[in-house]
């Protein structure tokens, strides 16, 4: 092994490995979807968003979500969307949507879970976000007048 290559295996995050702890499994990563988007569609600001943009059926989506958050909780591969074009898409979605989006996911969480998993959960919801805001609101494309 050359030094570069150890240097580069030193400053090369370690790939995040799937989350085994008893009680997370692909059925309580629904529930938590679940609930999550049971209450989104109660909120006051975040409700009329997500009624306009899934008509009718919801367990589709619900079923996308949990395939999502298996993949980036579980890592199991079942998520094959692409979330940034999905979300770009909405443009009546402000920055500060963001905020309560996180806040909801982290009060369902935090019910749902113990302390320590809920808490991965929210910084993988912070971290996702974090994203979606970049490429929502910050793009090169976008100029100020």
């Amino acid at each position: 092994m050359t030094s570069k290559s150890v240097l580069l295996d030193r400053v090369r995050p370690s790939p995040e490995q799937p989350l085994a702890r008893p009680g997370v499994d692909r059925t309580s990563i629904g529930a938590l979807v679940r609930e999550f988007c049971a209450r989104v569609r109660k909120n006051e600001r975040l409700g009329p968003i997500f009624a306009r943009e899934i008509a009718g059926d919801w367990e589709p989506h619900l079923e996308k979500m949990t395939d999502f958050w298996s993949s980036v909780i579980l890592k199991t591969g079942d998520y094959h969307g692409r979330p940034v074009p999905a979300h770009v898409k909405l443009t009546d979605v402000t920055e500060s949507d963001f905020d309560i989006w996180l806040a909801v996911f982290g009060e369902t969480a935090a019910e749902l879970f113990e302390p320590e998993t809920a808490a991965i959960f929210i910084e993988r919801a912070e971290r996702i976000a974090a994203s979606l805001k970049l490429a929502m609101f910050f793009r090169p494309d976008r100029t100020c007048a």
